[in-house]
């Protein structure tokens, strides 16, 4: 199947076609028809997948014809669970929608909410939002979302991993009744079972790429080694086996920093990204990342949604995720496409749990290398796997804690909110 037999409008195509794109992924083929006809759609697709493209192209063809918004009041709206996230969704529709005359909008917190009020006055036709700052606008009278036609839930699995239920529940209520339901996710857990059978009616099922199959572009490593020599290891590898770029994973954001600092020690270009960083911070370190001009980016697990680099040739775990299914999602983030890839995982015995429910996701064991000069003193073959702590605990996130350290900030009050007059910050720093 081409593009051209999807039905797209005419406009669509030639934005497609200038980015010499031909045939389309397998969500895209099977997505895109769904989205056209009207129906509600419940996909399983993982980043890297062309799942973007998959809704906003439908999206921008059923308001081709449409006439164009002169208010805020959105015909179309994508949910994000992240800054990053909305803003590469916004980017897809400016080059698709390049030949349209369309007006669309994002926002999303830790910038200033007034430009962003000013843009919707002028009039938003797809608005694509994170949920906190959604309510916020909503809250201070900027938009109303009682016209929406379309809601698209991006990422729906890490939009609930986040706390965001309550919020979404909230926009739900704003929203007409009678309207389509897109809902994309990486995984079809209870909880994402649970709210689409509350959100779409007779949808479409699509599933791509299932979250226990890792990329098979991607070779995966384990190094075993002392916690403490973790850094050490990291700067030995990236000099011994020229890596130019490279993702490194994080579990907090603390961690984050340490290792940065650490490897500038060493003389290795990097830089960190997380939800302490200011979005003008995020911003300027992913764009020289992804024009290759910063070696290494290091990078807490929600901060890194959003990083879509097709020939990022390295990812690695400095920490292991305490969520066997974040590995997946991790490593899908090279070996993207039809490019080789490769993960390599730092691995001491305190994380033989996290080793071990990775494994059992992956169905196989990760093959291990140990590097000379590195040899652990505490071998993981002898680590006896402690029980997973309870909810909340050290190792696994809790109620208010996300596994990657960025944690979400409880409510203030009036005076003490630092984001504006309405009360509420973004959770998680989104």
């Amino acid at each position: 199947m081409k593009f051209t037999e999807l039905g797209l409008h005419e406009s669509l195509l030639k934005a497609v076609t200038e980015q010499q794109y031909d045939t389309p992924t397998p969500i895209q083929a099977q997505a895109i028809p769904a989205v056209m006809k009207g129906n509600d759609v419940l996909a399983s697709a993982q980043t890297g997948t062309g799942k973007t493209a998959g809704f906003v192209l439908p999206m921008l063809h059923r308001l081709a014809e449409r006439p164009r918004a002169n208010s805020a009041r959105p015909l179309a709206l994508i949910l994000t669970p992240t800054r990053e996230l909305a803003a590469q969704v916004h980017a897809s529709i400016e080059t698709y929608g390049k030949y349209m005359d369309l007006r669309s909008a994002v926002v999303f917190g830790g910038v200033k909410i007034n430009p962003q009020i000013t843009a919707l006055r002028r009039g938003v036709d797809l608005l694509v939002a994170t949920p906190g700052r959604l309510l916020d606008l909503h809250q201070q009278g900027a938009l109303k979302l009682d016209q929406v036609e379309t809601l698209v839930l991006d990422e729906a699995d890490r939009m609930l991993d986040m706390g965001f239920i309550h919020d979404i529940r909230r926009v739900l209520a704003m929203l007409p009744k009678q309207r389509q339901n897109l809902l994309f996710s990486a995984t079809f857990s209870g909880e994402i079972q649970k709210l689409a059978r509350g959100l779409l009616r007779n949808p479409v099922e699509i599933s791509v790429a299932p979250v226990s199959t890792a990329a098979e572009r991607v070779s995966q490593t384990l190094h075993p080694v002392d916690k403490g020599r973790k850094a050490e290891l990291l700067s030995h590898l990236i000099r011994d086996q020229s890596w130019h770029q490279a993702l490194v994973f994080s579990r907090t954001k603390h961690g984050a920093n340490k290792l940065v600092k650490r490897l500038e020690q060493d003389g290795i270009q990097s830089a960190a990204i997380h939800g302490n960083k200011s979005q003008a911070q995020r911003t300027k370190v992913l764009d020289q990342f992804k024009r290759g001009s910063l070696q290494i980016l290091v990078a807490t697990d929600i901060a890194a949604r959003g990083i879509d680099i097709d020939q990022l040739p390295q990812v690695v775990n400095f920490d292991l995720p305490d969520v066997p299914e974040d590995y997946v999602h991790r490593i899908g983030r090279t070996g993207r496409a039809g490019a080789e890839g490769e993960a390599v995982s730092l691995v001491c015995a305190d994380e033989i749990r996290q080793l071990k429910a990775i494994e059992r996701v992956l169905k196989g064991p990760i093959s291990q290398i140990t590097v000379p000069g590195f040899e652990p003193q505490n071998r993981l073959e002898n680590a006896v796997p402690s029980a997973a702590p309870r909810r909340g605990g050290a190792g696994r996130p809790g109620p208010r804690q996300k596994a990657g350290g960025d944690s979400r900030p409880r409510r203030t009050g009036r005076s003490g909110n630092p984001q504006g007059r309405s009360g509420r910050r973004e959770r998680a720093t989104v």
